[in-house]
């Protein structure tokens, strides 16, 4: 079996989010982010140097969940992949490259949070009910000696 990865990138959301609509009239998320730098000295230390920052952006539905999920100031991990495009400026070609996040998230080793599991909680007992419903209403496995065994007899 293959496993399939994608890319991944973590920082700091360094902008206030902003939310455009595509020509398609899909949702934009888009931010600038900030990635922390270190380098290693030779005596095994680290020295912080200033953040390298970049564009990302999400579309569609994780384009809404981000922008009501996502401050500046926010850690986060994202999967997706680099897209890389040109513009013009002032007469040049400029090479431009974003991060688009297909799915993302805080950093959860670096964000206090709490989890709501109010839909998923909802989806297992209604998927749970389902599942009963279908159920022949005697069981094979019912204590011996009870009222539905005795009809296994």
């Amino acid at each position: 079996m293959t496993l399939r990865t994608q890319h991944s990138l973590s920082g700091f959301i360094a902008s206030d989010p902003q939310r455009t609509v595509t020509e398609r009239g899909d949702s934009r998320f888009y931010v600038r982010i900030g990635q922390p730098q270190f380098r290693r000295e030779d005596d095994g230390s680290f020295t912080e140097l200033p953040p390298e920052f970049h564009d990302l952006v999400a579309y569609r539905a994780t384009a809404d969940r981000a922008m009501t999920r996502f401050s500046k100031g926010d850690q986060f991990v994202a999967e997706g992949y680099v897209h890389r495009y040109q513009v013009e400026r002032d007469g040049q070609v400029v090479d431009r490259e974003e991060f688009v996040a297909k799915k993302i998230g805080h950093d959860l080793a670096r964000t206090d949070y709490d989890v709501d599991r109010t839909r998923r909680h909802a989806a297992t007992v209604r998927r749970d009910a389902e599942a009963s419903a279908a159920e022949p209403i005697t069981s094979p496995a019912a204590p011996v000696g009870s009222a539905t065994s005795a009809l296994h007899r």
